[in-house]
Protein backbone atom coordinates (compact mmCIF):
# COMPACT_ATOMS: atom_id res chain seq x y z
CA UNK A 1 0.00 0.00 0.00
CA UNK A 2 1.45 3.40 -0.83
CA UNK A 3 1.41 5.77 1.98
CA UNK A 4 -1.33 8.05 1.01
CA UNK A 5 -3.39 4.91 0.83
CA UNK A 6 -2.44 4.07 4.07
CA UNK A 7 -3.15 7.89 5.54
CA UNK A 8 -6.59 7.75 3.90
CA UNK A 9 -7.60 3.94 5.44
CA UNK A 10 -6.04 5.60 8.90
CA UNK A 11 -8.25 8.30 8.58
CA UNK A 12 -11.17 6.31 8.13
CA UNK A 13 -10.90 3.76 10.51
CA UNK A 14 -10.77 6.79 12.98
CA UNK A 15 -13.96 8.61 12.11
CA UNK A 16 -16.04 5.77 14.47
CA UNK A 17 -13.43 6.96 17.37
CA UNK A 18 -14.24 10.76 16.48
CA UNK A 19 -18.12 10.50 16.47
CA UNK A 20 -17.96 8.76 20.02
CA UNK A 21 -14.91 10.93 21.63
CA UNK A 22 -17.25 14.03 20.48
CA UNK A 23 -20.07 12.42 22.26
CA UNK A 24 -18.12 11.60 25.38
CA UNK A 25 -16.45 14.97 25.77
CA UNK A 26 -20.27 16.46 25.39
CA UNK A 27 -21.26 14.61 28.30
CA UNK A 28 -18.44 15.90 30.62
CA UNK A 29 -19.45 18.35 33.00
CA UNK A 30 -15.71 19.88 33.49
CA UNK A 31 -13.12 20.18 30.30
CA UNK A 32 -10.16 18.31 31.22
CA UNK A 33 -6.98 17.74 28.90
CA UNK A 34 -6.14 14.87 30.85
CA UNK A 35 -9.16 12.98 30.47
CA UNK A 36 -8.69 13.69 26.47
CA UNK A 37 -5.70 12.83 26.25
CA UNK A 38 -6.81 9.52 27.82
CA UNK A 39 -9.71 8.94 25.86
CA UNK A 40 -7.37 9.49 22.72
CA UNK A 41 -4.86 7.21 24.10
CA UNK A 42 -7.31 4.09 25.18
CA UNK A 43 -9.37 4.58 21.29
CA UNK A 44 -5.83 5.25 19.31
CA UNK A 45 -4.57 1.98 21.26
CA UNK A 46 -7.63 0.10 20.85
CA UNK A 47 -7.85 1.08 17.46
CA UNK A 48 -4.65 -0.14 16.92
CA UNK A 49 -5.00 -3.91 18.08
CA UNK A 50 -7.85 -4.47 16.18
CA UNK A 51 -6.08 -4.83 13.13
CA UNK A 52 -3.69 -7.05 14.10
CA UNK A 53 -6.72 -9.52 15.98
CA UNK A 54 -8.63 -9.29 12.25
CA UNK A 55 -5.19 -9.88 10.19
CA UNK A 56 -4.30 -12.75 12.69
CA UNK A 57 -8.00 -13.81 12.77
CA UNK A 58 -7.98 -13.25 8.43
CA UNK A 59 -4.62 -16.22 8.41
CA UNK A 60 -6.87 -18.47 10.85
CA UNK A 61 -10.48 -17.91 10.69
CA UNK A 62 -12.18 -15.54 8.39
CA UNK A 63 -15.37 -16.66 8.11
CA UNK A 64 -15.59 -16.97 11.70
CA UNK A 65 -14.80 -13.30 12.54
CA UNK A 66 -16.58 -11.96 9.41
CA UNK A 67 -19.88 -13.49 11.04
CA UNK A 68 -20.13 -11.42 14.24
CA UNK A 69 -18.33 -8.68 13.60
CA UNK A 70 -21.06 -6.27 12.91
CA UNK A 71 -23.43 -7.81 15.70
CA UNK A 72 -20.81 -7.01 18.38
CA UNK A 73 -20.26 -3.55 17.26
CA UNK A 74 -24.25 -2.83 17.42
CA UNK A 75 -24.90 -4.38 20.67
CA UNK A 76 -21.49 -2.39 22.43
CA UNK A 77 -22.66 0.97 19.93
CA UNK A 78 -26.33 0.42 20.89
CA UNK A 79 -25.80 -0.10 24.56
CA UNK A 80 -23.34 2.68 24.86
CA UNK A 81 -25.34 5.03 23.00
CA UNK A 82 -28.44 4.36 24.40
CA UNK A 83 -26.96 4.89 27.55
CA UNK A 84 -25.91 8.28 26.94
CA UNK A 85 -28.99 8.90 26.07
CA UNK A 86 -30.69 7.92 29.29
CA UNK A 87 -28.25 9.52 31.31
CA UNK A 88 -28.81 13.25 29.00
CA UNK A 89 -32.50 12.50 30.66
CA UNK A 90 -31.97 12.30 34.15
CA UNK A 91 -31.37 15.72 36.48
CA UNK A 92 -28.86 17.85 36.86
CA UNK A 93 -27.62 16.88 40.33
CA UNK A 94 -27.58 12.79 39.07
CA UNK A 95 -25.34 13.78 35.58
CA UNK A 96 -23.32 15.68 38.23
CA UNK A 97 -22.79 12.29 40.45
CA UNK A 98 -22.73 10.13 37.55
CA UNK A 99 -19.56 12.63 35.85
CA UNK A 100 -17.70 11.86 38.55
CA UNK A 101 -17.47 7.64 38.29
CA UNK A 102 -17.46 8.23 34.74
CA UNK A 103 -16.76 4.20 33.86
CA UNK A 104 -13.28 3.35 32.55
CA UNK A 105 -14.72 -0.07 31.42
CA UNK A 106 -17.67 2.09 29.07
CA UNK A 107 -14.47 3.62 27.97
CA UNK A 108 -13.17 0.68 26.85
CA UNK A 109 -16.51 -0.54 25.42
CA UNK A 110 -16.59 2.48 23.34
CA UNK A 111 -13.05 1.53 22.10
CA UNK A 112 -13.76 -2.02 20.89
CA UNK A 113 -17.60 -0.87 19.70
CA UNK A 114 -15.86 1.65 17.09
CA UNK A 115 -13.01 -0.37 16.18
CA UNK A 116 -14.62 -3.43 15.15
CA UNK A 117 -14.62 -2.43 11.43
CA UNK A 118 -10.58 -2.19 12.08
CA UNK A 119 -10.95 -5.37 12.78
CA UNK A 120 -12.65 -6.30 9.44
CA UNK A 121 -10.07 -4.22 7.65
CA UNK A 122 -7.26 -6.40 8.94
CA UNK A 123 -8.87 -9.81 8.04
CA UNK A 124 -8.94 -8.43 4.16
CA UNK A 125 -5.70 -7.09 4.61
CA UNK A 126 -4.77 -10.60 6.13
CA UNK A 127 -5.38 -11.62 2.20
CA UNK A 128 -2.65 -8.75 0.54
CA UNK A 129 0.77 -7.68 0.64
CA UNK A 130 0.59 -5.46 3.28
CA UNK A 131 2.98 -4.62 6.41
CA UNK A 132 0.64 -4.67 9.01
CA UNK A 133 2.38 -3.19 11.74
CA UNK A 134 2.83 0.02 9.66
CA UNK A 135 -0.99 0.52 9.29
CA UNK A 136 -2.36 -1.15 12.63
CA UNK A 137 0.08 2.14 13.89
CA UNK A 138 -1.51 4.79 11.60
CA UNK A 139 -5.15 3.69 12.15
CA UNK A 140 -3.45 4.22 16.18
CA UNK A 141 -1.96 7.60 15.52
CA UNK A 142 -5.05 8.81 13.52
CA UNK A 143 -7.44 7.55 16.34
CA UNK A 144 -5.36 8.94 18.98
CA UNK A 145 -4.98 12.49 17.25
CA UNK A 146 -9.05 12.61 16.29
CA UNK A 147 -10.37 11.16 19.56
CA UNK A 148 -8.44 13.56 21.63
CA UNK A 149 -9.19 16.73 19.47
CA UNK A 150 -12.80 15.15 19.69
CA UNK A 151 -13.21 14.93 23.34
CA UNK A 152 -12.01 18.61 23.69
CA UNK A 153 -14.16 19.89 20.50
CA UNK A 154 -17.23 17.41 22.60
CA UNK A 155 -16.31 19.36 25.72
CA UNK A 156 -16.64 22.58 23.91
CA UNK A 157 -20.19 21.91 22.38
CA UNK A 158 -21.05 20.29 25.70
CA UNK A 159 -20.69 23.37 27.49
CA UNK A 160 -22.85 25.19 25.27
CA UNK A 161 -25.49 22.73 24.42
CA UNK A 162 -25.69 20.61 27.12
CA UNK A 163 -27.80 17.77 27.25
CA UNK A 164 -28.87 17.96 23.38
CA UNK A 165 -25.30 17.70 22.67
CA UNK A 166 -25.00 14.33 24.72
CA UNK A 167 -28.49 13.04 23.25
CA UNK A 168 -27.09 13.81 19.69
CA UNK A 169 -23.82 11.92 20.53
CA UNK A 170 -25.59 8.88 21.90
CA UNK A 171 -27.99 9.34 19.06
CA UNK A 172 -25.10 8.87 16.81
CA UNK A 173 -23.08 5.67 18.53
CA UNK A 174 -26.92 4.05 18.14
CA UNK A 175 -27.12 5.18 14.76
CA UNK A 176 -23.64 4.11 13.94
CA UNK A 177 -24.03 0.52 15.28
CA UNK A 178 -27.32 0.04 13.62
CA UNK A 179 -25.43 1.49 10.31
CA UNK A 180 -22.84 -1.30 10.79
CA UNK A 181 -24.95 -4.17 11.17
CA UNK A 182 -27.17 -2.66 8.29
CA UNK A 183 -24.52 -2.54 5.84
CA UNK A 184 -23.32 -6.21 6.93
CA UNK A 185 -26.84 -7.77 6.51
CA UNK A 186 -27.24 -6.30 2.98
CA UNK A 187 -23.90 -6.26 1.52
CA UNK A 188 -23.96 -10.27 1.08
Amino acid sequence: MSPVSIAVLAVGMSVDALLASIGRGASAQRPRFVEALRTGLVFGVVEAITPLIGWAAGIAASQYVAQVDHWIAFGLLGLVGGRMVLHSLKPAEEREAAAQGRSWWLLLATAIGTSLDAMAVGVSLAFLDVNIIVIACAIGFATFVMSTGGMLAGNMIGAAFGRWAERIGGFALVCLGASILFTHLTAG
